[in-house]
Order: C-alpha cells, then sequence, then structure tokens
C-alpha cells in the first residue's frame, strides 16, 4: 500500500532510494493498490503549483501509476478498530491497507508514521517510510 508521498518517489522523482521498490512492482514481485478516494488524492496532488508539472508531466506520472498500481473497489467495514491517524485526510490509507490485507503501507507522512509501532503491535501492517521498504521484510 503506498500513499500519496510513496506515490510522488516513484512516479514524479524517480528517487534513487526507492529503486529496489519500484523495480518490485514492475517485475510483478509485490502488489501495490489503490482505491477511487486514494487515487482522488493522487491526481489532485499531482496538480499542486509546488511540483511543477505541466500537463505531459501529470500525464506521464498518471501513466505510471496506474501501470503499477491495481485500483480496487472499496472492501466492506471488518469492523476492526483501526488508530486514528492525527491528519484526518490520511486516515483513508489506513483503511485500505487494512481492507485490503497491506503487509506494508508506505509512506513519508509523519502522522502517518507515527501510528507504525502501535499498527505493527496490533499485527495489522507495518508503516514505514518507501526508502526503509525491502520485500523480505
Amino acid at each position: 500500500m503506498l500513499d500519496t508521498n510513496a506515490c510522488l518517489d516513484l512516479f514524479v522523482f524517480a528517487a534513487p532510494e526507492v529503486a529496489g521498490l519500484h523495480a518490485a512492482l514492475r517485475q510483478g514481485d509485490v502488489v501495490a493498490v489503490t482505491n477511487a478516494e486514494c487515487r482522488a488524492e493522487w491526481l489532485r496532488v499531482l496538480r499542486y503549483p509546488l511540483l511543477k508539472l505541466d500537463e505531459a508531466g501529470i500525464a506521464a506520472a498518471t501513466a505510471a501509476h496506474d501501470a503499477l498500481v491495481e485500483c480496487v473497489e472499496n472492501q466492506p467495514d471488518t469492523g476492526v478498530r483501526l488508530p486514528r491517524c492525527a491528519d484526518p485526510d490520511d486516515q483513508k490509507f489506513l483503511q485500505l491497507a487494512h481492507a485490503c490485507g497491506a503487509r506494508w503501507l508506505l509512506s513519508r507522512d509523519k502522522a502517518l508514521l507515527a501510528l507504525a509501532r502501535r499498527t505493527q503491535r496490533d499485527s495489522l501492517f507495518r508503516i514505514l517510510e518507501p526508502a526503509h521498504w525491502q520485500h523480505d521484510a
């Protein structure tokens, strides 16, 4: 499960520290998922002036994302009590990670990373920075 910051590292910045993750996605060794709500945020963020992406850059980032990230239907609520993220806009990533049975939620977001110990303790999934991801972890 990738949050928007992880997607930026992968599909906009081509950050060298996530090259292993990018290769694993391309080779099908791991599967990343999104849903309509998370994808809508991704598309909105691509238009932020700070990124300075033109229409061709937005189209390229969108195509790269859509080629490697599977869009899934919203899953029914399982009734599991998830930790509350300090940033309500990021709660959707926790919900999707749990609903799709993700092993990892990769993020650089401080509010999500602050929940890493709790989600691991509760055997939900691991939250870690994309640069720290390892396939066998």
